[in-house]
């Protein structure tokens, strides 16, 4: 037999060199169903389109509007719940595309993708995001939070990139999720690596289950309790949603619809 013939340091070697396997958890390539739910606020709306899409035949459009008597937040997002816990690594990524006549707003900004969990049982705080990756004025941001829920503390990174809109980009976040220093956060940006934090804590100090959302949520419009500029409807495209184990499992230009 073939394993009866072969050295031990052999075999060793072979097992070493076989390929990482990957596990793709979840993708989506534009359309509405397969997700676990979605948040839709006021006179926001989630829409399937054929006509401006990334990969394959279509891509999910999200809307939101402005509106001085709405107390709530502006959200609409998809959402793919219970993707990571404290101590797991994984790969997160999405294509998105700005309406072309996207107005940059300096001082304001619009949420694409974030990770949130309820935290509504601590008396500390409600649905709390964790990291979440922003458009403000024309460039890219992103964050992790780390501490307790009732200490919560931010690592920011701003000015990343350019957002160019009508054009489509692509966001993969790899990340290790620790409440410690041993955790890592890394961000592509079409392509380009943008952040490479290693060594720092992640996350909050706690196990339950964080929440995966894309789309529009146009947070500046709630915290700054008021509308910066003169573009009351946001619009946004997302294509090509992907986690998993391995960088390929979550690269937008791999997931074709």
């Amino acid at each position: 037999m073939f394993f009866q013939s072969i050295g031990t340091a052999a075999l060793a070697a072979l097992t070493l060199a076989s390929p990482t396997l990957s596990t793709q958890t979840f993708v989506n390539t534009g359309t509405l169903s397969g997700w676990s739910t979605q948040n839709i606020e006021d006179k926001g709306s989630i829409i399937s389109v054929t006509n401006v899409v990334y990969n394959g035949t279509s891509a999910l459009k999200m809307t939101q509007v402005y509106d001085s008597s709405w107390t709530g937040r502006f959200h609409s997002e998809k959402i793919k719940t219970q993707v990571y816990k404290l101590g797991d690594e994984g790969f997160y990524g999405f294509a998105f595309r700005l309406q072309e006549n996207w107005q940059s707003t300096p001082a304001q900004s619009f949420n694409i993708g974030q990770f949130i969990a309820d935290f509504t049982n601590t008396g500390c705080d409600d649905w709390m995001p964790s990291s979440m990756v922003w458009v403000i004025g024309d460039q890219l941001a992103t964050r992790v939070k780390y501490g307790s829920i009732c200490n919560q503390q931010l690592k920011e990174w701003k000015n990343l990139k350019t957002v160019t809109p009508g054009e489509w980009h692509t966001i993969v976040i790899n990340a290790n999720w620790q409440s410690d220093n041993t955790g890592y956060y890394h961000m592509w940006y079409d392509g380009e690596k943008v952040v490479n934090a290693t060594n720092l804590p992640t996350m909050i100090d706690d196990s339950r289950a964080f929440d995966f959302h894309v789309g529009i949520y146009a947070n500046g419009w709630h915290d700054d309790k008021g509308m910066k500029g003169t573009q009351s409807t946001r619009e946004i495209w997302i294509d090509s949603v992907g986690i998993g184990t391995t960088f390929a499992d979550a690269d937008p230009t791999r997931i074709q619809g």
